[in-house]
């Protein structure tokens, strides 16, 4: 069995999700399993890259080994390894390949006097020949690595047909998201994005707020669990971006030209509608795409994706704004960074709340600042709620930014009336939620 001599040629993202397509259209069934190598960043922190490079080889290598040559591998990420078994959509069968896995790789792997034992978080799927969608097949994998991840005491997850976790509250769930987007119980509001040098409102992010027939306004965590969950996230991620074409519409006619944030999922950066659908969007509602800021997570945009580095391309090439939310929160691979093309850096609100408090909030904020001057691309302050921490991002040179201090998310009549009056700041109330 030949054994891949460099990570270069183990199939990519783009290329592996392109493989499970054409395995599952001459299999009956098939099952995926996404291994995600635990805290491998202390290994390249520890050793260097290249050392890392070296231990991730040899696991894909022993991975292919003991599972055979029937299955494939491909390289989701930088230490995120896939894995198709053809012809399988047992769970059962599947949980014990992954106690195989654990098993085997119980044996440490040494180079140059250092030993690695690799452990593992595992996220499996499995479907059937007439019930396979590409889309949904892999974001429900990368749900169960994400539950896997989240488990408190076994790393593993599963999701089958037949565990779909079809609760009464989860079918309930589904029963309120089908409901929500039929009878127009879902609503757009609105945070100011200002300029911190003269209060001028310069563009705002849109989020997604549920009027629940019985209880309210609400957050929409359940529902956006619940999308996840019944691979809808595509469904409301594209209601959310007319949404706001619609807007965009409106405020053209109030000669209010501002840009409009939207907030992407995984499953859609993933989606192939995506480009085409925000073309159509632009097309109908006759505003331009320049119009339009698509924010990402950091985990999202730094996934080394060449799928996802493909379609922001794309994206960047039609007008969109890119920009990377809650930037510096998660673990900021700082190469992935400068290849990508931003238009805005997202700085995570918890470097932004106890910047008085906290001298190296400072510092990461002026790094940030740094990296953004090199990119030319903006940076945005998010969470700003005293002018104290006002004052200190005029004096770094942060030119946008968002928080109560300003406004709280706000219903479309109130967001244009902030548009067209001064902001008053001085007295704004701690911010209680994300």
């Amino acid at each position: 069995m030949s054994q891949h001599t460099s990570l270069a040629t183990i199939p990519n993202r783009y290329a592996f999700i392109d493989s499970i397509s054409k395995q599952a259209s001459r299999s009956a069934s098939i099952s995926l399993m996404l291994v995600d190598v635990v805290r491998f960043s202390d290994v390249t922190t520890s050793l260097g890259i290249h050392i890392g490079d070296r231990f991730l080889l040899e696991i894909a290598n022993r991975i292919q080994l003991l599972f055979g040559q029937s299955v494939s591998i491909g390289r989701i990420s930088g230490d995120v390894f896939g894995i198709v078994f053809p012809n399988e959509s047992n769970e059962v069968v599947m949980r014990q390949m992954f106690e195989r896995l654990v098993e085997h790789f119980k044996t440490p792997m040494h180079y140059d006097g250092t030993a690695f034992i690799a452990d593992f978080n595992v996220g499996v799927v499995c479907s059937i020949k007439n019930d396979f969608d590409i889309t949904s097949f892999v974001s429900r994998a990368e749900t169960a690595l994400k539950q896997a991840k989240e488990n408190k005491y076994e790393n593993y997850f599963a999701l089958t047909k037949l565990d779909k976790t079809d609760t009464g509250r989860s079918l309930a769930l589904k029963a309120d998201l089908k409901r929500a987007l039929a009878q127009n119980e879902l609503e757009l509001y609105y945070q100011p994005k200002v300029d911190l040098t003269t209060l001028e409102v310069v563009g705002a992010e849109c989020l997604l707020r549920w009027n629940h027939p019985l209880d309210g306004v609400l957050f929409p965590g359940p529902l956006i669990e619940a999308a996840e969950s019944y691979n809808m996230m595509s469904e409301l991620g594209y209601w959310t971006l007319e949404q706001a074409f619609r807007t965009l519409a409106e405020l053209d006619v109030l000669r209010i030209p501002i840009v409009l944030s939207v907030n992407i999922s995984p499953t859609q950066l993933y989606d192939n509608q995506l480009v085409p659908t925000l073309t159509m969007l632009s097309q109908s509602y006759a505003m331009p795409l320049s119009l339009i800021e698509l924010e990402l997570t950091e985990d999202v945009a730094l996934s080394n994706s060449l799928m996802v580095k493909k379609q922001l391309d794309e994206l960047r090439s039609l007008g969109v704004s890119i920009s990377v939310d809650d930037f510096g929160k998660g673990y900021s691979n700082l190469a992935y960074i400068r290849d990508l093309d931003l238009d805005a850096l997202k700085i995570d609100k918890s470097f932004v709340m106890e910047l008085e408090a906290h001298p190296v909030n400072r510092a990461i904020i002026e790094a940030a600042k740094v990296i953004g001057h090199a990119k030319e691309c903006c940076v945005v302050a998010e969470g700003i709620e005293t002018v104290e921490q006002l004052h200190i991002l005029r004096e770094i040179g942060v030119t946008q930014g968002q928080g109560y201090l300003f406004s709280r998310a706000i219903p479309f009549d109130d967001f244009v009336q902030l548009t067209q009056q001064e902001i008053i700041i001085g007295n704004s109330p701690r911010r209680a939620q994300a």
